[in-house]
């Protein structure tokens, strides 16, 4: 089915944002780690044969192959590539890292879900849910049991900037042994409605809902103590709270409780088919007036409080399928009929993903493994001819697309090479908005060129960028790594040189000389 100009264009910008994404993560993994990238819909495929260690041949390879990208595979079918990264024997040492993009769902999300939690002791999961029809589902469950974290990147969202941000997460080194312990008075009893915590993130905030019992005459507080070990120290925060709460606090704390509670029983029910557990979520719905996927408002008249009446009508929803084929089913669920439906719940249309890999040693100090999955939709129909989709060991040839123009920013990023330094030439001095002639000649004599031209780009980053730094602060640390192994003797030199010449007015320490 062809896709009207809107949506093309719709599509465009994901596929850019999806471009300049892979971008910022390939530039941003340091030296010696490894990596690959997989693409896949109804088949998939890989760049390199197995992962590779990260260098400029590499890099520039796997650039390369992003840029001429197109979504041609159909369908979206994540769980044959998921077994084939499983397969491979992790690298000693450095923790693997899977980052998955999707904008829909698939048919078979317990065994995806299934397969995850399976490996989860050899990885690390980050999910991200791309527009309004990603699966909350599959993209919340694979970050629950990979031990990662999930975002749902909608509206103006910039897609970068979340996943710079998971990749901060990954970057982190595991917290294990994760307990929560609750200190309450005699004839006070806890009830946890939240999941327990698996994954605890630097920055990230927990929140964990508990509903209290009983009374108590002893005393007039409670404390609860999360415990953790995070790089083989073991580490523990504590909370004191009040067990005589103010008057008239409203229900909203016990709401969102209930929700927390209703969705991990959703999960629950999901995953065993439990009629049991659709009850006590009925219930709990209807007690707490939270919604379900079991229940629903129904809309009354204010003036006499009627329910309002009409007919239920069916209306037929195409759903995904463990093909690239689409089925249509009569969609009408528990007492709610779909009275209107502005959009269908599945493109038809064909998925494309990348999968990252690499294998991560964060400047010799934090060693992790990343694998990231991109996605790209498609602009072809779906296949419905019944052809072979078997797996290739290349990426289709394609041919290259001509890209809208990218902002300096990302023209300057593109520049950075591997090892984190940038080269000074033409092409460096109009992303930072200067003549060749006026960055050449304002070096100062004793400083190398890289040296400078990585000074350069560094007091740009933080004089005109600082409202995108999540975006470049990891591949700005790399850069300032470098420096520090250059043991240049003229910093401060090159420094004052760098914010003359573009108008700032950096001090030395952000560099960590």
């Amino acid at each position: 089915m062809g896709c009207s100009s809107n949506n093309s264009k719709q599509e465009e910008t994901r596929i850019g944002n999806a471009r300049d994404t892979l971008l910022l993560l390939l530039k941003s993994l340091p030296m010696g780690c490894y990596f690959n990238i997989y693409s896949f819909g109804s088949t998939y495929e890989s760049i390199f044969p197995k992962s590779v260690e990260y260098s400029e041949t590499t890099m520039e390879e796997a650039l390369q192959t992003v840029e001429t990208m197109d979504a041609n595979l159909g369908g979206t079918e994540i769980l044959r590539p998921l077994k084939h990264i499983y397969s491979q024997s992790c690298i000693p040492n450095q923790p693997r890292q899977l980052f998955v993009f999707t904008d829909g769902e698939v048919g078979n999300t317990k065994e995806v879900l299934d397969l995850v939690k399976k490996n989860s002791f050899s990885h690390r999961c980050f999910s991200f849910g791309i527009g309004e029809g990603a699966s909350s589902a599959l993209i919340n469950g694979l970050a629950k049991e990979g031990r990662g974290h999930a975002q749902f990147i909608t509206g103006t969202d910039r897609m970068q900037t979340k996943v710079m941000q998971s990749m901060r997460f990954a970057l982190q080194p595991a917290v294990e042994n994760i307990s929560v312990t609750w200190d309450l008075p005699k004839g006070v009893s806890v009830t946890v409605l939240s999941p327990p915590i698996t994954t605890i993130f630097q920055g990230q905030r927990s929140l964990v809902y508990a509903q209290l019992t009983g009374q108590s005459s002893e005393a007039a507080e409670g404390s609860v103590r999360v415990k953790y070990s995070l790089a083989g120290y073991l580490t523990q925060n504590q909370l004191r709270f009040s067990l005589k709460p103010a008057e008239d606090t409203g229900l909203t704390i016990h709401r969102l409780g209930a929700q927390t509670l209703i969705r991990s029983l959703e999960m629950e029910e999901r995953e065993h088919q439990d009629g049991g557990v659709k009850e006590k979520v009925v219930e709990l719905s209807v007690q707490s007036g939270v919604s379900s996927s079991f229940t629903a408002f129904i809309a009354v008249m204010k003036s006499d409080g009627k329910v309002i009446q009409g007919p239920l009508l069916h209306r037929a929803i195409p759903v995904a399928t463990g093909s690239p084929l689409m089925h249509t089913v009569d969609s009408i669920r528990e007492g709610v009929a779909i009275l209107e439906a502005n959009r269908s719940l599945v493109h038809e249309k064909s998925n494309h993903l990348c999968i990252l890999e690499s294998d991560i040693s964060f400047f010799s100090r934090i060693k992790k493994k990343l694998r990231a999955v991109l996605w790209k939709p498609s602009d072809r129909s779906l296949q419905t001819d019944g052809a072979d989709y078997s797996q290739t060991s290349k990426l289709h040839d394609t041919q290259l697309h001509k890209q809208p123009p990218r902002d300096n920013l990302l023209k300057l990023v593109g520049l950075q090479k591997a090892s984190g330094c940038w080269l000074l030439d033409p092409a460096l001095a109009a992303a930072l908005g200067r003549t060749s002639e006026e960055v050449e000649k304002t070096k100062p004599a004793s400083v190398s060129q890289e040296v400078w031209a990585t000074t350069l780009a560094l007091i740009w980053l933080h004089g005109f960028k600082m409202d995108a730094k999540e975006e470049w602060e990891i591949l700005a640390a790399k850069a300032v790594s470098w420096l520090h192994a250059q043991n240049e003797p003229y910093m401060t030199e090159c420094l004052e040189a760098g914010n003359t010449l573009l108008g700032c007015k950096l001090q030395k320490d952000f560099l960590g000389f």
